[in-house]
């Protein structure tokens, strides 16, 4: 039997209830009808990024399966399900925000698995993803070339959606393939590859550890052996999976040894 007006009401209020509870919200979603983050700083986030990018993704991805890591309240995950995807699983280190994905999910009635797991944890997941979304992730954490390597190495099949804050020089400069010892002029060249470090916080997060520039960021994937296919919005990238011909600091060096090989 259809709701009555009354009905209705009372579940739009429990609803909006259970969000509230649940916040706050760094994803604004509509849920049920509700979003759960109208007053979000970044205005309607990440719907207006997403809105962007989101041509350059596969529309189709039934029989393919997905990993969203550092899902936080499962935007992207729920927004891959709707395209169709087989399976879906998202991963976080934050129980707040894997309440909220889950929740979000359940309202939605969709079929998507969260669970809690770093980055650092890949490799015991032995499984590989047609597409994984690394989105938001790079600049929270300390040693962001080895989770780069990891993705590679134990879960990335095919497709990588990448993104990071970036600050510095928009310029890419031509970087030569080796450079005398005494040479050092061209690390000062704003468009050279660069890292910024951050010792104590910056935008007010002690989490923001390392803030690239974009060449920097251009080279670190093509290192850690992905293809860059596209770059749909500033700060977005579209890559493709390929074999690293030399493993860096030799063959298994630094991965966990539970992951298996490309399948």
């Amino acid at each position: 039997m259809p709701s009555t007006p009354l009905h209705a009401e009372e579940e739009v209020s429990s609803l909006k209830e259970r969000i509230a509870a649940l916040g706050p919200w760094f994803h604004n979603m509509r849920l049920g009808g509700v979003q759960t983050a109208p007053d979000h700083f970044l205005g309607d986030y990440p719907q207006i990024k997403y809105e962007r990018f989101s041509d350059a993704l596969p529309q189709d991805l039934r029989g393919k399966t997905v990993l969203d890591i550092g899902c936080n309240g499962g935007f992207y995950s729920l927004e891959m399900k709707r395209r169709g995807a087989e399976r879906v699983l998202g991963i976080d280190t934050d129980d707040h925000y894997l309440a909220q994905a889950r929740f979000a999910a359940e309202v939605s009635e969709m079929d998507v698995e969260f669970r809690r797991m770093s980055v650092w944890e890949l490799g015991g997941l032995n499984e590989r993803f047609d597409l994984v979304i690394f989105m938001g992730v790079l600049y929270h954490l300390r040693h962001p070339l080895l989770a780069l390597d990891l993705i590679h190495e134990h879960v990335a099949r095919d497709l990588l959606l990448f993104q990071s804050m970036q600050r510095g020089s928009r310029s890419i400069a031509h970087v030569d393939p080796d450079y005398d010892f005494h040479a050092d002029a061209h690390f000062d060249e704003p468009g050279y590859p660069k890292m910024h470090f951050v010792e104590h916080r910056y935008s007010h997060d002690e989490t923001n550890w390392w803030v690239p520039n974009r060449a920097c960021v251009e080279a670190m994937l093509r290192s850690s052996g992905f293809t860059i296919c596209s770059q749909p919005e500033d700060e977005v990238y579209i890559c493709r999976w390929k074999p690293v011909e030399v493993p860096p600091d030799g063959p298994h060096c630094v991965y966990p040894a539970t992951g298996r090989g490309k399948a």
